[in-house]
């Protein structure tokens, strides 16, 4: 047949993508169906990765025949030529596509934390955009209806953390696609970070909130399609959701963004660089503080301060020893967020080994540092911190004068139990 310029784009889309899909991975969790390939046996040292968008277009949208289909997504959903998935889907007429779905920050990324850009049309495609953001349970299924989808995609770059709350909107979209009898694609993507530990304290679930739903670890380490057929099994098992989720090619766990040859985009306005992603597990904890955790700066969650904070902070940090990291000295003035306009003492995280790098303890260490050696130190009000960490114990310890090793070492058990839990729904080696 003559190729329409909705066909011709469509085909573009697969370029360069795997050719086979492979065999299947790890056994699929209760309701899980489909590409669950773990993509990287044989893979050529240095190959590029291949996203489950390459592949799923490779296979030429099978899943997704004769299905009404939605997608949520946000700038980062975008092919290995900085394609937008949304246009080259909308472009191929052997996809339906007939909605998108926006999460926090919004399907073009325009808003700060805490906000979402509303409904509004797509001006490139004429979809309809719809606002997910707050909505969950049944009244996010009544969103799917609505829109008149029969299939729910999500592909969004992760960081890695549990209070990034992409994860969270991914779980929230199971949920109410199963109450609203949808099925649900989960396009893979890399853990920026890495994923061979999880690392940090596990949620107890009494401080669940859209920072934390369910009881992971702080820095999981997993994926997206890891962390879906994690939720299918254990937390939506009453109730799971039809989910394929489409792997990708060539990721293993010890890789970082850097490693993948692939373009990164700001999964949010404050999260510019992978180097960012790499801190913020840790220093996002200071969101639960007075002091600034580096929002309205260049390098947000890479300096965390206040004003009146001087050089023994750093000295402190340092004389920690932790692995894998400086903390230097250094000052600055954000421009919005905590202490705007004003110049604050405090350090910078300086990675110069990444593999030994422990994010969450480096976030202890600070917190810890930071109460001894700075009479202003206080947490907020609400105690955040709480549901940032997933529990009170991390705020009591460290008021009680605890170090690093007895705070981690308060959530070593936990750990070893997610752990365990984690490796039976991992896709990659």
């Amino acid at each position: 047949m003559t190729l329409t310029r909705r066909g011709v784009l469509g085909l573009a889309g697969a370029v360069g993508s795997a050719g086979a899909l492979g065999a299947a991975g790890a056994a699929p969790a209760a309701g899980v169906t489909g590409l669950t390939s773990s993509g990287n046996a044989g893979q050529p040292q240095g190959r590029r990765v291949r996203t489950g968008f390459e592949r799923l277009a490779a296979d030429g949208y099978g899943v997704l025949a004769g299905q009404r289909v939605g997608v949520v997504t946000n700038p980062t959903g975008i092919t290995s030529d900085a394609r937008h998935l949304v246009d080259v889907l909308h472009a191929d007429e052997r996809v339906d596509l007939v909605a998108v779905f926006g999460p926090e920050h919004g399907f073009r990324g325009t808003a700060q934390a805490g906000g979402s850009e509303g409904a509004s049309t797509d001006p490139a495609t004429g979809l309809p955009v719809y606002d997910t953001y707050g909505r969950s349970g049944q009244r996010l299924a009544e969103v799917f209806t609505a829109a008149g989808v029969d299939t729910v995609v999500f592909d969004i770059q992760d960081v890695g953390a549990r209070f990034y709350t992409y994860v969270w909107t991914l779980y929230d979209c199971m949920r109410a696609a199963a109450l609203a009898g949808k099925a649900v694609v989960v396009l893979d993507r890399p853990n920026p970070v890495g994923g061979r530990r999880a690392a940090g304290p596990v949620l107890e679930r009494a401080y669940a909130s859209f920072v934390g739903r369910e009881p992971i670890a702080l820095a999981h380490g997993m994926t997206a399609a890891e962390l879906a057929r994690l939720f299918n099994g254990e937390f939506l098992a009453d109730a799971p959701v039809r989910l394929t989720t489409v792997a990708m090619s060539g990721w293993r766990r010890g890789s970082f963004f850097g490693d993948t040859g692939l373009p990164w985009v700001p999964p949010s306005p404050n999260m510019p660089t992978p180097d960012t992603a790499l801190a913020y597990a840790g220093t996002c904890l200071f969101e639960g503080t007075n002091l600034s955790e580096g929002r309205g700066t260049t390098t947000p969650f890479e300096v965390v301060g206040a004003e009146g904070v001087d050089r023994r902070w750093a000295e402190a940090a340092n004389g920690l020893g932790l692995p894998g990291v400086w903390f230097r000295e250094t000052y600055f003035t954000p421009s919005f967020s905590k202490h705007a306009g004003r110049v604050c003492g405090g350090v910078r995280l300086v990675v110069h080994d990444r593999a030994a790098f422990d994010p969450v303890r480096a976030g202890i260490g600070l917190l810890v540092t930071a109460r001894r050696v700075w009479g202003g130190f206080a947490w907020r009000a609400d105690h955040w911190i709480d549901r940032l960490s997933g529990s009170a114990r991390v705020r009591e310890l460290v008021d009680a004068g605890a170090g690093v090793e007895d705070v981690a070492g308060d959530w070593a058990a936990e750990l070893a139990r997610f752990e365990a839990l984690r490796g039976e729904y991992l896709l990659y080696r």
